[in-house]
């Protein structure tokens, strides 16, 4: 199973491309289905691709939900 997870964008690329940050690690994410991407935007990305734009807060949200979520495991 795979999900969709928060990032914030904490760099551009010029090929359509950028960094996504989820707790100190890095990820590449296709920025090609987003409209006008900007440094510091958070990000729905699923399998590479970011899908979605979110406020901070809601954001920061979805994270607890999976923090939450490890922390019954």
């Amino acid at each position: 199973m795979c999900l969709a997870i928060p990032m914030k964008l904490i760099r551009l690329r010029d090929n359509g491309s950028g960094v996504g940050d989820i707790d100190g690690t890095l990820h590449d994410v296709d920025l090609s289905l987003i409209e006008s991407p900007a440094i510091d935007d958070y990000l729905i990305v699923h399998a590479g691709f970011a899908i979605e734009r979110l406020d901070e807060d809601e954001a920061n949200k979805r994270l607890q939900l999976f923090e939450d979520l490890a922390a019954q495991s």
